[in-house]
């Protein structure tokens, strides 16, 4: 249902344009938006290494950075393009994601909005809990589930 390439500085514009589009809304009812700091602080966060595009057709359509630590896999960041929303593109990716951690043995973590309703919910759905209430967003764990003792 989709690909994954490596971020290229090629990709700037549309990394940014997408977090407008992905975005904006979430940021502008928490903090407000100002477009030119927005901007600043894309160009000072923006590392291709660290990313990838999420690709539907052969059509890029969002980007995702992982991170996997020691002990847990970290959810540093997922958008989509609107047009992509709702087609399970989403749901899938960080389904794969937990199927990785939890296979060796670690939890998947990430932070959301709490203006970012939509996002929670699907997150919640797929088995994360609110770990932590900071005070403009989420830290969600989806934990490793402890087998039955009669499975084991």
């Amino acid at each position: 249902m989709y690909s994954l390439r490596q971020v290229t500085h090629d990709d700037y514009t549309f990394l940014y344009q997408l977090h407008v589009a992905a975005m904006r809304e979430y940021v502008e009812a928490t903090w407000g938006w100002e477009e030119e700091w927005q901007q600043e602080y894309f160009a000072r966060k923006f590392n291709p290494d660290t990313r990838q595009i999420i690709q539907v057709e052969e059509q890029d359509a969002g980007v995702i950075a992982i991170e996997q630590r020691i002990d847990e896999f970290y959810v540093a960041l997922i958008e989509i393009l609107p047009i992509f929303q709702g087609r399970g593109v989403g749901t899938d990716i960080v389904r794969q994601i937990i199927n990785t951690a939890h296979a060796d043995g670690l939890p998947v973590t990430l932070h959301v909005l709490k203006t970012n309703i939509p996002a929670r919910r699907l997150y919640e759905c797929l088995g994360f809990a609110i770990a932590q209430d900071e005070s403009i967003r989420y830290k969600m764990i989806c934990p490793v589930l402890k087998q039955k003792e009669e499975d084991q």
